[in-house]
């Protein structure tokens, strides 16, 4: 008897918890997702890149 009566205490956390992890995933994944759109290469300006060959050359 009173194991049963401890396992229905515990039923219910147990599923708050659950349904608690599923909705945290979610919202992870769809800040994920909006953060890619933010760092995204198109809306990056295109930075200058050194030519390090150039700059070897011009040493000697």
């Amino acid at each position: 008897m009173p194991t049963k009566f401890f396992v229905s205490l515990g039923t219910a956390p147990m599923l708050l918890g659950i349904l608690s992890i599923q909705a945290i995933g979610s919202w992870l994944e769809t800040t994920g997702i909006s953060s890619e759109e933010v760092f995204r290469g198109e809306r990056l300006p295109v930075l200058p890149f050194p030519d390090l060959e150039r700059d070897d050359q011009d040493d000697q």
